[in-house]
């Protein structure tokens, strides 16, 4: 089914990124996934890891994994630093002005994949790693080498996304437009992201779309960013009315901003008189799917799902007032500067170990985490992190 598109929605951004080609390969410091799944789900990184001949980081939190769990798993043979991660308040990290607009509202977010990003960019700082990988434990990449590659790019870029194949990544909305025949795209994102840290100096805020937020620049609009490569993410359920909820606000700051910068726009034009105009567009592009959704070819029960989802979306759009969305871009500009503020007075050529003790607050109990030194096979405990089983 062909459509003719609505004005109200811009369905790629990819020509804001830069498109090298011949790059030249790089090293990799360390891969970085956030879980909170079975380890068996670590596979991917833990070969790219070994092919690579880096680090491998895993950030576990939830039922279902654990650090101990997670070293039982991975060979003594790879180098491995795997944490339980434990509630924000744990941990030393800032106190968000983003996160205390929207911690107690409808807009908040009870996932902390934000924070296990945080974790991994102040853990690279201090130990001096230059150049990250953040892969998510569902997307596997089919050529290890487009790492090197992308980690090549960081000599110019700040951060540079593998393009994704297999099953789209996009918000719940955008998947249902192309669902309904509508030229959609994905981004780059947080899934598949080489990170250079010493320039690039940017955090992930705790809201849908953090990894868009993470290559914006306060006064340039968009880092240098580029893409390469391929990775391939794995299939999931994008209609869910609670997951269309949490999204929304998120996915309305990312695109109303990202809308301005497809026209040569800036940050600093996203005022309270472009949020006027763009969340209208939003609810008429949200309408125009579910408009449209009655010629999809699937079951009764499907369509009614994932009209329910865009219902949901409608419903939490309703609640997103233009002035709540400059307010939040205006924390989110005092945020970036405080980060940079605390990772210049970082201190680098910290061990893991040390790195690791530092990230809890004072007089709360030590992260728990597990450190496989490949050198010699030793593991190194921090606090003794209880195996699952």
């Amino acid at each position: 089914m062909e459509i003719t598109g609505t004005p109200d929605h811009h369905g790629s951004h990819r020509d804001l990124l830069w498109m090298p080609e011949g790059a030249s390969p790089g090293r990799v410091d360390a891969i970085i996934v956030p879980t909170v799944r079975h380890p068996r789900h670590l596979e991917t990184a833990k070969n790219l890891a070994t092919k690579l001949d880096c680090t491998l980081v895993t950030l576990h939190s939830g039922k279902w994994t654990s650090a101990a769990a997670a070293a039982q798993h991975i060979s003594p043979h790879l180098r491995l630093i795997a944490v339980d991660v434990p509630d924000k308040s744990e941990l030393r990290l800032l106190d968000f002005e983003t996160t205390q607009l929207t911690v107690d509202t409808i807009f908040g977010t009870r996932k902390d994949l934000s924070v296990k990003r945080n974790i991994g960019l102040l853990l690279a700082y201090m130990v001096g790693w230059q150049r990250i990988i953040f892969l998510d434990d569902d997307i596997s990449v089919p050529h290890p080498a487009d790492l090197r590659y992308a980690a090549g790019l960081l000599d110019t870029y700040n951060a540079v996304g593998l393009s994704i194949d297999g099953f789209p990544d996009n918000s719940m909305v955008c998947h249902a437009y192309r669902m309904i025949g509508g030229s959609q795209q994905s981004f780059i994102g947080g899934g598949a992201l080489a990170v250079e840290t010493t320039r690039n100096r940017s955090f992930f805020p705790d809201i849908y779309n953090e990894d868009w937020f993470y290559m914006l620049d306060p006064q340039k609009g968009l880092q240098p960013v580029a893409a390469t490569g391929v990775a391939v993410q794995s299939p999931y359920e994008p209609f869910r009315e609670e997951r269309a909820r949490m999204e929304e606000f998120g996915d309305v700051l990312a695109e109303g901003i990202f809308w301005l910068l497809d026209q040569g726009g800036s940050l600093a034009d996203a005022r309270c008189e472009h949020w006027c105009d763009f969340l209208p567009r939003r609810r008429r592009f949200i309408k125009y799917i579910i408009d449209h959704i009655d010629g999809v070819p699937v079951a009764v029960e499907e369509r009614a799902r994932i009209v329910g989802s865009l219902r949901a979306s409608l419903g939490r759009l309703a609640l997103i007032e233009p002035e709540w969305c400059e307010r939040y871009l205006r924390a989110w500009v005092a945020d970036r500067l405080a980060w940079e503020r605390q990772v210049r007075n970082l201190r680098s050529g910290f061990s893991a170990d040390d790195a690791l003790k530092s990230l809890s607050k004072k007089g709360r109990r030590p992260l728990s985490y597990i450190i496989n030194h490949r050198s010699d096979n030793q593991a190194q405990l921090g606090n003794q992190p209880q195996s699952s089983g």
